[in-house]
């Protein structure tokens, strides 16, 4: 199978009043076309950096990260990022939350509201796509944020810790949803998450990293057929393997 995405010995460092820190280290990583990869990681080992430099929010300080052939040099509508935070537009409906991206890239009002329907529709929030973000519940704000990210047909959906901020129960069901939508999509998905439970459930692949600066230490595949059960022998068993790996990076720390 060919390469989608191809991160080749990134380094990032950032300057602050403390000195040099390095985020990032001969990171190296290739992502399959159609492929759900998450990637977990102890805290502050460079993760979100990561995600930002592939969205091109943010450059490597060396190496480079190419994409469907061609080096990332900057954001591009061919990635959707969708963040913890929603971000969302308070003063935008849901559906003009949606059509922002297609705004930007110029596409014609009519053309534009067919398209954010369409995936209002694909996220089930079709009766509330007249409705402003205040009036939703944390999931549901996350679903359009969903939306927003592929209206503009992203080749790779980029996800930062998309379900931290809800509760355990909501977290289940998107993660259902995300699913079914990443297989009726057939989208790319690199998703960033602190739980190995998340990553077992919904990952093709999961890549480890180290603690800072941070570098892929291990890629696991994750041999289980869908629908998966969260408590079955073979979840846990790669769990408790993944809880492993990631101990011995924590105790690197400090």
């Amino acid at each position: 199978m060919s390469t989608k995405l191809e991160i080749l010995n990134v380094t990032k460092t950032f300057n602050t009043e403390e000195g040099e820190i390095r985020a990032l280290e001969n990171l190296n990583l290739a992502v399959k076309p159609t492929e759900f990869l998450c990637v977990i990681g102890p805290s502050g080992c460079g993760k979100t950096t990561l995600l930002r430099l592939i969205a091109g929010l943010d450059y490597p300080s060396n190496g480079e990260i190419i994409l469907d052939g061609k080096e990332v040099k900057g954001p591009s509508p061919d990635r959707g990022m969708v963040f913890q935070e929603y971000s969302l537009f308070p003063w935008r409906t849901v559906i003009k939350n949606v059509t922002f991206g297609l705004e930007i890239k110029g596409i014609d009002k009519q053309e534009r509201y067919r398209i954010a329907e369409e995936y209002i529709e694909l996220v089930g929030l079709k009766d509330f796509k007249n409705c402003y973000p205040y009036e939703l519940s944390g999931g549901m704000k996350q679903r359009v944020a969903i939306a927003r990210a592929l209206a503009t047909e992203p080749t790779i959906l980029l996800m930062d810790e998309p379900f931290g901020s809800v509760d355990a129960q909501t977290r289940n069901v998107l993660q259902k949803e995300l699913l079914e939508i990443w297989k009726r999509t057939e989208k790319t998905i690199l998703f960033v998450t602190h739980s190995v439970d998340e990553a077992v459930y919904l990952a093709d692949r999961v890549a480890v990293m180290s603690a800072r600066p941070g570098r892929i230490v291990e890629c696991v595949d994750i041999d289980i057929s869908r629908p998966r059960k969260r408590t079955s022998m073979e979840a846990n068993e790669i769990r408790d393997m993944l809880l492993m790996r990631l101990g011995s990076e924590y105790q690197k720390i400090g």
